[in-house]
Protein backbone atom coordinates (compact mmCIF):
# COMPACT_ATOMS: atom_id res chain seq x y z
CA UNK A 1 0.00 0.00 0.00
CA UNK A 2 1.68 3.46 -0.99
CA UNK A 3 1.50 6.08 2.32
CA UNK A 4 -0.34 8.93 1.77
CA UNK A 5 1.96 12.37 2.77
CA UNK A 6 -0.88 14.58 3.88
CA UNK A 7 -0.09 18.50 2.23
CA UNK A 8 -3.02 19.86 3.68
CA UNK A 9 -4.37 18.75 6.96
CA UNK A 10 -8.15 19.27 5.92
CA UNK A 11 -7.89 16.67 2.74
CA UNK A 12 -6.41 14.15 4.52
CA UNK A 13 -8.59 14.13 6.92
CA UNK A 14 -11.42 13.79 4.35
CA UNK A 15 -9.14 11.24 2.62
CA UNK A 16 -9.35 9.25 6.55
CA UNK A 17 -12.43 9.45 6.88
CA UNK A 18 -13.59 8.01 3.53
CA UNK A 19 -11.53 5.40 3.72
CA UNK A 20 -12.54 4.53 7.51
CA UNK A 21 -16.47 4.23 6.11
CA UNK A 22 -15.25 1.85 3.53
CA UNK A 23 -12.94 -0.33 5.41
CA UNK A 24 -15.89 -0.63 8.08
CA UNK A 25 -18.59 -0.97 5.17
CA UNK A 26 -16.62 -3.70 4.23
CA UNK A 27 -16.13 -5.09 7.28
CA UNK A 28 -20.01 -5.14 8.30
CA UNK A 29 -20.63 -6.59 4.57
CA UNK A 30 -18.57 -9.29 5.37
CA UNK A 31 -20.35 -10.13 8.95
CA UNK A 32 -23.82 -9.46 7.54
CA UNK A 33 -23.01 -12.06 4.97
CA UNK A 34 -24.83 -14.75 6.59
CA UNK A 35 -27.91 -12.96 7.07
CA UNK A 36 -28.08 -12.15 3.35
CA UNK A 37 -28.64 -8.10 4.01
CA UNK A 38 -26.54 -5.15 3.14
CA UNK A 39 -25.51 -2.90 5.96
CA UNK A 40 -27.97 -0.11 4.46
CA UNK A 41 -30.75 -3.10 4.88
CA UNK A 42 -29.07 -3.38 8.66
CA UNK A 43 -30.09 0.22 9.05
CA UNK A 44 -33.45 -0.09 7.81
CA UNK A 45 -34.38 -3.09 10.54
CA UNK A 46 -32.77 -1.07 13.83
CA UNK A 47 -34.55 2.07 12.48
CA UNK A 48 -38.34 0.06 12.30
CA UNK A 49 -36.94 -1.47 15.60
CA UNK A 50 -35.97 1.49 17.58
CA UNK A 51 -38.41 4.14 16.35
CA UNK A 52 -41.29 1.17 16.35
CA UNK A 53 -43.73 0.21 13.69
CA UNK A 54 -45.20 2.47 11.02
CA UNK A 55 -42.38 4.70 9.54
CA UNK A 56 -43.33 5.74 6.18
CA UNK A 57 -41.36 5.46 3.20
CA UNK A 58 -40.59 9.48 3.71
CA UNK A 59 -39.66 9.46 6.72
CA UNK A 60 -37.22 6.05 6.64
CA UNK A 61 -35.62 8.09 3.18
CA UNK A 62 -34.72 11.11 5.41
CA UNK A 63 -33.28 8.97 8.51
CA UNK A 64 -31.03 7.00 5.61
CA UNK A 65 -30.47 9.68 3.93
CA UNK A 66 -31.54 8.90 0.36
CA UNK A 67 -34.10 9.75 -2.40
CA UNK A 68 -37.43 8.06 -1.98
CA UNK A 69 -37.40 6.09 -5.45
CA UNK A 70 -33.93 4.62 -4.28
CA UNK A 71 -35.27 3.77 -0.63
CA UNK A 72 -38.60 2.57 -2.26
CA UNK A 73 -36.77 -0.15 -4.37
CA UNK A 74 -34.39 -1.24 -1.49
CA UNK A 75 -38.19 -1.46 0.49
CA UNK A 76 -39.52 -4.04 -2.26
CA UNK A 77 -36.94 -6.24 -1.99
CA UNK A 78 -36.77 -6.22 1.65
CA UNK A 79 -40.71 -7.00 1.71
CA UNK A 80 -39.91 -9.73 -1.18
CA UNK A 81 -37.13 -11.43 1.24
CA UNK A 82 -39.65 -11.21 4.34
CA UNK A 83 -38.51 -8.93 6.34
CA UNK A 84 -40.65 -6.24 6.55
CA UNK A 85 -44.40 -5.17 5.75
CA UNK A 86 -46.01 -2.82 4.00
CA UNK A 87 -49.29 -1.51 5.72
CA UNK A 88 -52.22 0.89 4.10
CA UNK A 89 -53.35 3.52 6.79
CA UNK A 90 -56.79 2.49 5.20
CA UNK A 91 -57.58 -0.21 2.43
CA UNK A 92 -58.19 2.68 0.00
CA UNK A 93 -55.13 4.80 0.53
CA UNK A 94 -52.03 5.57 -1.02
CA UNK A 95 -50.27 5.96 2.17
CA UNK A 96 -48.43 3.32 3.80
CA UNK A 97 -45.70 2.68 6.36
CA UNK A 98 -43.58 -0.68 7.18
CA UNK A 99 -43.16 -2.78 10.27
CA UNK A 100 -41.18 -5.63 11.03
CA UNK A 101 -42.11 -9.05 10.49
CA UNK A 102 -41.48 -11.73 12.81
CA UNK A 103 -38.44 -12.76 10.05
CA UNK A 104 -37.07 -9.28 10.10
CA UNK A 105 -37.10 -8.88 14.18
CA UNK A 106 -35.05 -11.84 14.00
CA UNK A 107 -32.43 -11.20 11.57
CA UNK A 108 -32.18 -7.45 13.42
CA UNK A 109 -32.09 -9.73 16.78
CA UNK A 110 -29.14 -11.59 14.82
CA UNK A 111 -26.90 -9.10 13.33
CA UNK A 112 -26.87 -6.37 15.38
CA UNK A 113 -23.76 -7.63 17.63
CA UNK A 114 -21.41 -5.81 15.11
CA UNK A 115 -18.55 -7.34 16.04
CA UNK A 116 -16.68 -6.53 13.39
CA UNK A 117 -17.10 -2.57 14.27
CA UNK A 118 -16.51 -3.01 18.11
CA UNK A 119 -13.42 -4.84 16.87
CA UNK A 120 -12.32 -1.61 14.66
CA UNK A 121 -13.26 0.85 17.52
CA UNK A 122 -11.77 -0.99 20.14
CA UNK A 123 -8.46 0.93 19.35
CA UNK A 124 -10.02 3.73 21.18
CA UNK A 125 -10.44 4.36 24.98
CA UNK A 126 -13.84 5.11 26.69
CA UNK A 127 -13.04 8.62 26.93
CA UNK A 128 -11.90 8.97 23.52
CA UNK A 129 -14.47 7.12 21.96
CA UNK A 130 -16.70 9.97 23.67
CA UNK A 131 -14.36 12.79 22.60
CA UNK A 132 -14.61 11.03 18.66
CA UNK A 133 -18.40 10.93 18.74
CA UNK A 134 -18.64 14.66 20.13
CA UNK A 135 -16.33 15.79 17.21
CA UNK A 136 -18.57 13.72 14.71
CA UNK A 137 -21.55 14.89 15.94
CA UNK A 138 -20.32 18.71 15.63
CA UNK A 139 -18.58 17.85 12.15
CA UNK A 140 -22.27 16.27 11.10
CA UNK A 141 -24.15 19.54 12.25
CA UNK A 142 -22.12 21.87 10.31
CA UNK A 143 -22.19 19.13 7.34
CA UNK A 144 -25.81 19.07 7.31
CA UNK A 145 -26.39 22.78 6.78
CA UNK A 146 -24.30 22.35 3.47
CA UNK A 147 -26.25 19.27 2.72
CA UNK A 148 -29.63 19.25 0.22
CA UNK A 149 -32.27 16.78 1.37
CA UNK A 150 -33.97 15.78 -1.69
CA UNK A 151 -36.46 12.81 -0.87
CA UNK A 152 -38.67 13.73 -3.29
Amino acid sequence: MIKIIPKDDMEYSRYLLGRVRFFMTRARQYELTPYHISPRQAYILFLLYTMGSGMTLRELAWQTDRKINTLSVNMSKMERDGLVKKIRDTPNSIQFSFTLTEKGLNTYQNCMREDSIKAIMSVLSKAELKQFISMLENITAKAEKYKIRNIN
